[in-house]
């Protein structure tokens, strides 16, 4: 029969606390057989933590008792897994087997554990708050609520590291609970304990040291420790205006510093001491130009990334007077136009001074300068603070044409600085002073009577107007035309040189008598003009004519007579001048106040002529008049005649445009005339 065991399985619990020796009973193995044949003993399959002792009961029977030899560790061994064999005595023996499976109970014997002891880590200032620090993970071999951990701080952790740090019971996890500031910690250690939750319950620890890593968190910082504003614009170079100092809370090269201002400047620093700087003016300074300087200093750790800050002062300049007055021309020149109203504003002339307040402040004066015993002052005035130039008389083109005089502009500083600028007063001329008709030579009033040949041929000049105008070149510039010909067939006029000539040959048809009246206009606007009115009358003769005489140009120099007594008057004209203008500047001198010049009389032309012409005095005398005319008036001079007394042929009155004086001359004399 075969050994059969009530349980194919036996399970034991047993603590791994329990002592080694401990017992325990198995359930015995059935044999129907008896006698020999029945179980004759019990056999353990190999193990070192247990054996059996097998037992004989009264009754002869066997059972068996499972002993554990050492303590059991569950830590390295949890289940026991043994086989319990019973044979019998039979021959052949029978046998039967059974499991006995021993599951090791677990007890509080293991202290958590953590993976290392201590930890190092290295965190950087201002991390998020709940940013994760370290997890920590301590390990129980033990199971079951044995091995449940729970982590706290130990007694030997700060307070001010509890307040910075959270850590979490459960699960080790060390987090940020508040800001970080590496300038006010560096290093913050800790202790960890890791106790589980036996019945015993036991612990283990580990240390924690947190390194706070430095961040370019702080910008640097600038103090102007003194500053001088504002100062004079002619400050010297290298003069200190203003000390300051930087610092920065971060380390190393987070808080290494560089400080810098603008290179347009004119300034620079200068290292003093530790951190300390001078601000040093390095070039001149000039307030025209630059008033004002905002000077930002610029200060830059040298972190990854960079932070700077900046710091802006301003330095005021005060004037000084350096700069002379300007004008915007160091010429002027002005036009005025004659017969002005006394009074009237010629010009502005106002300077520039770039400085300030009294330095700017200018006065305005006319330079003193005598003309003709005239001083400028009475002339002209100028207003002294605004440069406003006005005439005090009424000027006259055909006396005076132009000034020239000197305006100083002076400012009010200490000392003051002046400059001056050159006016050029150009006096225009107006069309004011009407032709005078100075040939052919007449009384006023009267009518020019002159007799000419009846044989005359074609071309011949028979008279020639000439007209003088005082006024300037343009104003004066002459034209003639006829107003009245009696034949228009018979003569022409030329509008230029007011040359009459005949444009045919006298015909029986045609009138003794013939009336010419010529208008001599000038350029001006308004144009003026003057008239003459020329009689002629035919006569039968076979006289030399007028124009045979005067056909050839008097610039040639033909030696005749008449050349020669023009020569003669022309010399004892200007040797008369000579002295007249000498003895004049005598008499002036003398005097005590300058008698003002008579202006010359226009109306003194008178003519008389000789009523005969068989002798030819009207030719020759015509000839030699209008040869003196072009001499004397090239010298700038107005040339009239005058009537003469009986027995003279003719008077010639010869007036500088310039002055009064009157020069006649005579065939027979000459004189001098003083115009009063």
């Amino acid at each position: 029969m075969y050994i059969k065991i009530y349980l194919d399985i036996i399970n034991l619990d047993v603590s791994e606390s329990t002592p080694a020796g401990e017992r325990f009973s198995l359930s015995n193995a059935v044999d129907p057989d008896i006698g020999s044949n029945s179980i004759r003993t019990y056999y353990l399959s190999e193990s070192d933590h247990f054996e059996i002792e097998v037992q004989t009961g009264r009754d002869g029977s066997k059972f068996a008792d499972l002993i554990m030899k050492k303590p059991l560790d569950r830590e390295e061994q949890a289940v026991h897994n043994l086989i319990l064999t019973a044979v019998d005595g039979g021959k052949p023996s029978r046998s039967g087997t059974a499991s006995i499976v021993v599951s090791v109970l677990d007890t509080n014997d293991n202290a958590p554990i953590f993976e290392k002891e201590s930890y190092t880590i290295n965190v950087s200032e201002n991390s998020p708050i709940g940013c994760l620090v370290v997890k920590l993970n301590a390990t129980d071999l033990d199971e079951g609520t044995n091995s449940d951990i729970n982590y706290s701080f130990s007694l030997y952790t700060s307070e001010k590291t509890q307040e910075t740090f959270r850590l979490n019971p459960n699960n080790g996890e060390i987090r940020v609970k508040e800001m970080i500031n590496y300038e006010d910690f560096k290093i913050y250690d800790m202790e960890i304990l890791a106790t589980d939750k036996g019945t015993n319950a036991l612990s283990g620890k580990c240390k924690v040291r947190i390194l706070i890593t430095d961040m370019n968190d702080n910008h640097p910082e600038i103090s102007i420790k003194s500053f001088t504003s504002p100062v004079k614009e002619d400050i010297a170079v290298g003069t200190v205006i203003a000390v300051v100092s930087v610092s920065d809370k971060d380390s190393g090269e987070n808080g290494q510093i560089d400080i810098d201002i603008s290179d347009e400047l004119p300034f620079t620093l200068k290292e003093s001491s530790d951190n300390y700087y001078e601000l040093v003016v390095s070039e001149p300074l000039d307030r025209e130009k630059v008033p004002e300087y905002d000077i930002t200093f610029t200060v830059t750790d040298r972190g990854k990334p960079p932070l700077s800050d900046n710091e802006t002062m301003t330095l005021e300049l005060l004037d000084i007077n350096d700069n002379v007055p300007q004008f915007p021309q160091s010429f002027y020149t002005i036009q005025v136009v004659e017969n002005n109203a006394p009074g009237a504003l010629l010009s502005s002339l106002t300077a520039h001074d770039p400085d300030l307040h009294e330095n700017q402040y200018l006065v305005y004066f006319i330079i003193e300068k005598e003309i003709a015993n005239t001083s400028m002052s009475m002339l002209f005035s100028i207003n002294p603070e605004n440069g406003n130039l006005y005439a005090l008389k009424t000027f006259d083109y055909e006396i005076e044409k132009e000034f020239l005089f000197h305006i100083e502009a002076r400012d009010s500083g200490v000392p003051p600085l002046s400059s001056n600028v050159t006016v050029h007063i150009i006096i225009m001329d107006q069309n004011d002073n009407t032709p005078l008709i100075v040939s052919p030579w007449r009384a006023h009033g009267s009518v020019v009577e002159e007799k000419i040949p009846r044989s005359t041929d074609k071309g011949t000049l028979i008279a020639k107007v000439i007209a003088i105008d005082t006024d300037s070149v343009h104003n004066s510039r002459i034209t003639y035309q006829f107003l009245q010909n009696t034949d228009a067939t018979l003569f022409s006029l030329d509008q230029y040189n007011g040359e009459i000539r005949t444009m045919r040959m006298f015909s029986y048809r045609d009138s003794r008598h013939q009336r010419l009246v010529v208008i001599a206009k000038d350029n001006g606007e308004p144009s003026l003009s003057a008239t003459v009115t020329i009689k002629l009358s035919t006569v039968e003769t076979a006289l030399k004519t007028y124009a045979d005489l005067t056909e050839v140009p008097l610039e040639y120099d033909i030696f005749s007579d008449l050349n020669l007594y023009l020569v003669i008057g022309l010399g004892s004209v200007s040797f008369l001048l000579l002295i007249t203008i000498l003895v004049t500047i005598v008499l002036k001198c003398q005097k005590a106040k300058p008698s003002k010049a008579a202006p010359p009389c226009r109306n003194s032309v008178i003519s008389e002529r000789n009523s005969t012409i068989a002798d030819s005095t009207l030719v020759s005398n015509d000839a030699y008049w209008y040869s003196l005319f072009l001499a004397e008036t090239r010298k700038g001079k107005l040339v009239v005649r005058q009537p003469v007394p009986k027995g003279a042929r003719y008077i010639v009155s010869s007036i500088p445009r310039s002055t009064g004086l009157t020069e006649t001359s005579d065939s027979a004399a000459s004189t001098l005339q003083v115009g009063g």
